[in-house]
This record gives structure tokens, C-alpha cells and sequence, in this order.
């Protein structure tokens, strides 16, 4: 008796876990589908997908890139296909490995001395992230090529934070997320951004300013 209840709070708890920290990964439950956003000066994200599977999900992609002068644009537009490739389960923990790919249409300006000059290119999108999550702490690597014909702006993120205390299902928890970001080829420095982060059930925001005093706001929501 005591082993049996024992057993069903470790697994009642350990779904709970891992229903709510879905909420911080890039793909949804079966069935549902995901909005999100990542607004700032120099980066403007807007993307959707649908899982098919618990592993799998469709979406796409609008992202617009700029350079530190504002004097290189990039415009793409892309179907994303999102797959999770390992996941490890604790009684506390969980860590997670995502496999990205995306496929479109790049549209930009790029500056030659006096001349202006614009482009359209294919561009792939391959990326690969590794999360790891508690109740109370967070890390998260992402690293995702943008490559066209003579482009690359390959993007590296490190992420990590801690949630001020612990909460119940239904109410919101408040987290401290500190992200450094580089883009490959627009920016000559590392973007640091602290932020305080909101969860509760199936959205997430985040807002902060980097280390160029810039805002930046990040929203993610299921349904």
C-alpha cells in the first residue's frame, strides 16, 4: 500500500512537471498548436506550428533581421518542421533535445559602398537545442544556421534562470531569465538581455532590456 501510493504522487507529480514546463519548449502537446514572438529593435519573430505528434510539428515562420548600423535588412519567410528527438524524465527534472529545420524565401538589402542593392535567395534554417528544467531552474543552448547563397547568419543562444519560488498549477510563476545571443554577420557583439519571465497554464511572457538598452518582449502561448 505504502509502495503503491508512494509510486503514484512520484507520478502524479513528475506529469505535472513536465505538462507545465512544456509551456518553455518550442513544441506543444498532440493536437495543439503554438504562438509565439520575439520583438525587439534589430529582431522581430512571428511563428506558429501544430504538433501532429507529441515529437513532431508543422509551422511557419516570419522573421525580420537587422545589423547593428540598421544598413543590412533581411526579410524570411519559412515552413519549420520541429522534432524532439531525446527526452530524459526525473522525479524533478527534465532535459530535452530539439532537432529544427526550416526551408523559405529571403528578401534583403545590403549595402556596397554608395549602392544599395537588394536580393531574394532560398534559405535553409537547420538547428539543434538542448534544455534542461526544474521547478525552480532553467538552462537552455541553441544554436541555428541561416544559410543562403553567399549568407550566414548563424544564431547561438545561451539561456539560463531561476524561478522565485514555486507555485501551483493554476497561477503564475514568476522566473529571472538571462539570455546572451550572437547573430553571425550583424552584429559585432554579444546581446545580454535580463528578463523577468510569467508562466501560467498555456502562455509565457517575457520582457527586459539588453545591454544596449534596448526592449525586447517575448510571448508564447498553446491552445
Amino acid at each position: 500500500m505504502y509502495t503503491f501510493f508512494s509510486r503514484g504522487i512520484i507520478l502524479s507529480g513528475l506529469m505535472l512537471f513536465i505538462h507545465s514546463s512544456a509551456y518553455s519548449a518550442p513544441l506543444g502537446y498532440q493536437g495543439s498548436v503554438m504562438m509565439m514572438g520575439d520583438f525587439s529593435q534589430n529582431w522581430r519573430e512571428a511563428s506558429f506550428n501544430y504538433a501532429v505528434t507529441n515529437r513532431d510539428a508543422y509551422g511557419f515562420t516570419h522573421l525580420e533581421m537587422k545589423s547593428d548600423d540598421r544598413e543590412e535588412k533581411r526579410i524570411l519567410d519559412a515552413v519549420t518542421y520541429t522534432r524532439l528527438l531525446s527526452r530524459w524524465n526525473q522525479p524533478d527534472s527534465q532535459s530535452n533535445v530539439w532537432l529544427f529545420f526550416g526551408v523559405g524565401s529571403l528578401q534583403g538589402e545590403s549595402v556596397y559602398g554608395t549602392d544599395k542593392r537588394h536580393f531574394d535567395k532560398v534559405m535553409l534554417n537547420p538547428g539543434v537545442q538542448f534544455d534542461y528544467e526544474t521547478r525552480r531552474l532553467y538552462f537552455a543552448v541553441t544554436h541555428k544556421l541561416y544559410r543562403a547563397s553567399d549568407i550566414n547568419h548563424d544564431f547561438t543562444s545561451v539561456r539560463a534562470g531561476f524561478s522565485f519560488y514555486e507555485t501551483g498549477y493554476d497561477k503564475t510563476q514568476p522566473w529571472f531569465i538571462l539570455e546572451s545571443r550572437y547573430t553571425n554577420h550583424l552584429s559585432d557583439k554579444v546581446e545580454i538581455t535580463p528578463m523577468l519571465r510569467l508562466i501560467n497554464k498555456s502562455f509565457f511572457v517575457e520582457g527586459g532590456i539588453n545591454n544596449d538598452a534596448q526592449p525586447r518582449i517575448n510571448i508564447m502561448y498553446t491552445f
